[in-house]
């Protein structure tokens, strides 16, 4: 190689790394403030994905208990906070006014999610393999009695059961009128009850209702001792925990801000899920303690 070429080599090089250089935000990590809706799943997951931020230097303010999603989506798109936590599909259809936007596959829902939120210049993050959704659950009792396992098993009883659930249930296309038109399924009676709570619980306890509505996150179904049922047919959409930010956030910060995030959702299962709420429901942790607890154990933070 002679000699001119070998410099303007070295040239082409260096410019090229100058390049690179240049494209990567510089200066301090921008000021993150971190919303949440008004529940403590929400809180808590605030506090994780916020205390992960904050052992990776970043500054972050909280305004966390907002209020429900028609407060913390108007906030983030308004710049108010600039990331929270949200659930795919849920916040697909609040976005579109779509119900039939969002499906069971959560890879689609946050595509989609993706697309419409974009020209609102906000950003969608990695999702969780954490859900928390509609789940219909039995008592073990009434599960070994019939066999069940999934929620087409219940065809075994078809006709002979009593369905707790919200007012709105049998009118609803992921609860009673679901069960109808994608299972094909029918009760003896149906008992309007609460929306996933207690007096739910109570209910399938004193044999009230045979199958009852909750959501995958309740610590009560691992307490109680309830058989969840498995959608085996996709009746319910895919409400995959994942944050949300605004994308000039997330244009200014450095990388590890989205791979801090990124890293958290990869460790949130249902399962954990469902002990942080055991944790801040049952036990009565406070939500910085639980969310601390919670890092270190899955060693994000030391």
């Amino acid at each position: 190689m002679n000699r001119t070429r070998a410099l303007g080599l070295i040239l082409l090089a260096a410019a090229f790394m100058v390049a690179c250089t240049s494209s990567a935000p510089s200066g301090p990590k921008p000021k993150v403030i971190m919303g949440s809706a008004n529940f403590g799943e929400q809180v808590v997951l605030g506090e994780i994905y916020a205390q992960a931020l904050e052992a990776n230097g970043y500054t972050v303010d909280r305004k966390l208990n907002l209020g429900s999603r028609e407060i913390v989506a108007p906030a983030l798109e308004k710049g108010e906070i600039n990331v929270y936590p949200e659930y795919l599909a849920t916040y697909l259809t609040f976005v579109t006014k779509d119900p039939n936007q969002a499906s069971p596959d959560p890879k689609a829902t946050a595509q989609k999610l993706a697309d419409a939120v974009k020209g609102k210049g906000i950003s969608v993050l990695d999702f969780a393999a954490a859900q928390d959704q509609n789940v219909f659950v039995v008592t073990k009792a009434t599960a070994d009695k019939y066999g069940l396992k999934n929620v087409s098993d219940l065809s075994k009883a078809n006709g002979q059961l009593v369905l707790g659930g919200p007012p709105e249930c049998p009118d609803r296309p992921f609860c009673g009128k679901g069960l109808k038109d994608k299972y094909g399924l029918t009760f003896k009676d149906f008992k309007a009850l609460d929306v996933g709570g207690p007096i739910t619980i109570q209910s399938l306890e004193g044999n009230q209702i045979d199958v009852g509505l909750l959501f995958t996150t309740n610590p009560q179904i691992g307490i109680k001792g309830f058989v969840a049922l498995n959608d085996d047919k996709g009746l319910q959409q895919a409400d995959n925990i994942v944050p949300v930010v605004r994308t000039d956030l997330l244009n200014s910060a450095p990388a590890d801000f989205k791979s801090t995030l990124n890293n958290v959702s990869s460790k949130l299962s249902t399962v954990e899920l469902m002990n942080l709420n055991k944790a801040l429901d049952i036990d009565k942790t406070d939500a910085k303690v639980a969310a601390a607890a919670w890092l270190k154990k899955q060693g994000i933070v030391k």
